[in-house]
Formats: structure tokens, sequence, C-alpha cells
């Protein structure tokens, strides 16, 4: 019934117009994580966190449950990691056009990666820092709407650039009960031979701590729907994360001399992945009717014409605002994770008007797609608003940095005297004391 997808076009005329950008605002905000402060989300967030106790609790016992109640697969511990004969078999059985194309993949991500790494840039070299690699990283990769091998790339290769030693990929069993063969050969490609087979929360909870045979890890990075997303906040402390990165989402700022045939199938690109967020801004009532039209007609070519039909109900809107001005506000206030801008030669003037998002693919033939396989930027992004302090995921976020402070008597000596006097300030006499020792 893709005529009821009238209902997403919304104008600043109606008369509950802010009410209805406020509604949506917030199913942003909840459909990434579970934050809110509504029944359902503070029920649902007890749920993850009640997975990680059991998990903590009961290590691969709780894992082994959770797969087999969640993704419908029964495993025992031994057979959670996927061994190297797998996904060796798995790489020799990919197509080689499809292969050529996954190495040509790598080789952009990791160009891009290597240009934009401040750890070995010689202009940043200070004397008082020092940048050193994430020893053990952990790679959630989504597998329940869809296989997404092109997640280990957009994770690992910057991992790999930052010069991460240690990479670990887990993925629920949805492929025949394993993990889809693309995604292994990726794996085998890049020299990631520690694959697990779960997901979930209950993945998340396992790399969090040593209790099991998933040994635990220093940061976990990738996109995943709320389960995964709200477990990796939830164990935030135990690890580093990269950021809320999920569900997919789109942001479209259009004008009249954008391809309304374009426009939607770039929504229903996103829309596709049930749950995904499909949006576009536009100052014209005529291209957002030409845009709806488009949608009702496409939508139904679609292989999972009736799931993405759902969510453009429940996530997806076309928003005609009265100017350009309150457009662009409003688009840096939702800080979505792809925005894309298909406004002719104003396109990049606008870009240079956003703030917030996690990516920004400027004019016509610049789709998410591109990004999403290709470009080099990871695909990793962060979602639901959270790109207001959020940023892409890269290499830079591999490595850590350390002050370096080193001092000889001499230095010392000659600011002795105004360290005393700030410790002294505080109230804290060990710290003058420590000082003061040293110049007796």
């Amino acid at each position: 019934m893709s005529d009821k997808l009238d209902q997403i076009l919304i104008s600043s005329s109606q008369p509950d117009f802010q009410k209805q950008i406020k509604h949506l605002h917030e199913k942003l905000l909840s459909k990434a994580r579970f934050g809110g402060f509504d029944e359902e989300s503070e029920a649902n967030r007890q749920k993850v966190l009640n997975i990680i106790r059991k998990v903590n609790k009961r290590g691969d016992e709780a894992v082994a449950e959770y797969t087999e109640k969640y993704d419908g697969v029964k495993l025992k511990p031994e057979q959670f990691r996927i061994n190297k004969e797998e996904l060796q078999k798995a790489h020799g059985e990919v197509d080689a056009n499809l292969m050529a194309s996954i190495r040509q993949a790598i080789e952009n991500v990791r160009k891009y990666q290597e240009e934009i790494f401040i750890g070995n840039k010689k202009q940043n070299q200070h004397p008082g820092i020092k940048y050193t690699p994430i020893k053990r990283v952990g790679i959630c990769v989504p597998g329940a709407s869809a296989p997404l091998p092109s997640t280990v790339i957009m994770c690992a290769v910057p991992a790999q650039v930052a010069g991460v030693k240690e990479i670990v990929v887990v993925s629920p069993p949805r492929y025949k009960s394993s993990i889809h063969p693309v995604t292994l050969a990726v794996c085998y490609e890049l020299g990631i031979n520690e694959v697990y087979r779960v997901g979930g929360a209950q993945a998340v909870a396992a790399l969090a701590r040593e209790n099991g045979t998933i040994p635990k890890v220093d940061m976990v990075v990738g996109p995943g729907n709320q389960w995964v997303q709200t477990a990796k906040l939830i164990n935030f402390g135990y690890f580093g994360i990269d950021s809320v990165a999920g569900p997919s989402e789109v942001l479209i700022i259009a004008n009249e001399k954008a391809n309304p045939a374009w426009v939607a199938a770039d929504m229903l690109s996103q829309a596709e992945h049930a749950p995904g967020s499909a949006m576009m801004f536009t100052v014209s009532q005529k291209l957002a009717e030409e845009v709806l039209l488009e949608l009702k007609t496409q939508v139904k070519q679609l292989k999972r014409s009736q799931e993405t039909i759902d969510c453009l109900k429940e996530f997806g809107c076309i928003v005609v605002f009265e100017n350009m001005n309150k457009l662009i506000e409003k688009a840096n206030d939702f800080a979505a994770e792809h925005l894309e801008i298909q406004c002719g030669k104003e396109s990049r003037k606008i870009a240079d008007r956003i703030d917030n998002a996690g990516a920004i693919f400027i004019g016509d033939y610049s789709p998410v797609a591109v990004g999403d396989y290709w470009a080099g930027p990871s695909h990793t992004l962060p979602t639901g608003t959270s790109a207001k302090f959020f940023s892409a995921l890269s290499a830079n976020d591999f490595i850590k940095s350390t002050s370096i402070i080193e001092y000889d008597k001499k230095k010392l000596a000659e600011s002795a005297e105004d360290i005393i006097r700030l410790a002294q300030a505080e109230g804290l006499d060990a710290h003058a004391k420590s000082i003061k020792i040293r110049q007796e």
C-alpha cells in the first residue's frame, strides 16, 4: 500500500508543522539507541543490561543461550570461532570480478586513511606527545537484515593503517548458521583470522571482559542496531568505542534543480536497511510531490518492498521548508549520518553551512553508496543526531595520545615557586612538598 506514503510529506504551511518536526527529531534519537525515558525505551535498555550481566556472570554459556534465542542457532563455545580453513575456503570461492572490486575498495580506503592519519605526520611529532595504536580492537559486523562485508573493510583498514595488530570480528550467524562467505573472504583478504559467529549485545558483552572463549578487546567499533549500540554505550569504560553508529540514515537537501528520481532512489537505499531513516528537506513543494510519486513507483520494484514501505512510514519524511535558512538550521539540528546535497551549482555553498553531519555528499553524482563502498572515508558514521559530537571513524580513532613531560633540574627550579603557589592555593600540601623537596 505505497499510497499510504502520503503521510510522510510535511509542509511548513501545516498548522502542526513544528510539532511534526519535533516528533521526527525524537524518532531519530530513539532509533539509534535505547536512551529515552519512555517506558518502552527503558524496558529495552534494561534487557540489554540484563544480557550484559548474564554474559559477565556466565560467560560462554550465556553467549550460546542468547545466540540460540535471538539468531536461532545452537552453538557450543568451541564453535564460536571460524577456523582458518573456513576463511580460506570462503576466500577461494568468491567470484574473481567481485574480489577485484573488493581489492580496489580496500586500496581506496587505505590510501585515504593514510593521507589523513596524524600518527606518522612529521609536523605532528611534537616532543610533548606520543601516539600509540590501540592494541586489540573488536569490529561488530551486522548480518541480520543484510550481510555487510564492506563494514569489515571500512573498520579494519583504518585500524591497520593506525598500526593495530590484533583485530577481532564478531557477526551474527544469520547465513546458514554462520557468517556470510563474502564477509569471511574479506576477513581473509585483510589477514584477519580471529572471527566469531556471534553478534548482538551478547557479542559486545563478551568483548568487554575476559571470561570466556572470546578474549577481551580494548576498543569496539562498527555499526549495528539499537541493541548493539546500547551495549557499546553501557560497556564504555571497559573498552573504548567509536560512536553511536546505526541504524542507517540519510538526509537529502534538494532544490528545484534536483532529479526527483535520483533523490527517491537515494532515500530508498537507506530505507531498505529496515530500519533505516530516509529524509528529504526542500523549499520546493513541486519537487516534494515529484519525489513522493517516485518513491511510490520505485519502492514497488524492490525485493524488500513491504519492509521498505513500513520503514518509510515509520522513519521517512519529505519536509518542505519556508526558506533555505530555516532548512539549514534544522539540518544542523538533525545532524544526520549521511547528508546529501543535490542543489545544482548551490550544492557546495550549502555544504559550507553544514556543521553537523557524519559525512557530506555534494552534488548529483555523489550518492551514499559511493561512500558506503568506494570513496575512501569509512562508512561507520555517527547516527541519532550524535554527529554533533562524534566523528566519522578513521585511522586517527585507533591511536591514543600520551603526554610526555621531561623537566631537568634547572627548568624545574625556574618554575618551582609558581607550582608551589598553585598547589597551596588548592590546599594540596603534599603536591607542594614534592616540588620543595627537590629545591632543598
